[in-house]
């Protein structure tokens, strides 16, 4: 019986359920919202706002934790090509964009910085399929 357990394994070992939990939460900070199962989506929820009540906190401590649970990638426009991403000086990464705007943005909320939809299921498994977006 898993009685008061809170860690949902996700079918995993532990080290690939971190990394998970990771490639999503950046995924999510990076594009605002992501499509993945109803399980995951419940796993992210607190894994992702955990990180941004870091961010929210803004100082260097807080930044160097955040820094820890996500991949620090940096996020290219579309639009944007490989010359006038050189030119620039300030590069827009994750962790960038994590402690200057979605911080900032939740300041006042006490929690609750996202947001789980249930879009229906997959057509080959049948999983319950879910939009998590942050609010």
């Amino acid at each position: 019986m898993r009685h008061q357990k809170k860690v949902k394994k996700l079918g995993r070992p532990q080290d690939q359920r971190k990394a998970l939990l990771r490639s999503l939460a950046t995924s999510l900070f990076m594009h605002g919202e992501i499509q993945t199962t109803m399980t995951k989506a419940k796993a992210l929820k607190s894994y992702a706002e955990k990180i941004i009540s870091f961010a929210k906190k803004g100082d260097l401590h807080a930044r160097r934790l955040a820094s820890a649970l996500i991949y620090d990638q940096e996020i290219l426009n579309e639009t944007e090509t490989a010359e006038e991403k050189d030119e620039k000086s300030l590069k827009v990464t994750v962790l960038r964009k994590l402690f200057s705007e979605i911080g900032p943005k939740n300041k006042e909320r006490n929690g609750g910085y996202t947001q789980i939809f249930r879009t229906g299921f997959r057509r080959g498994d049948n999983a319950e399929m879910a939009l998590i977006r942050l609010i």
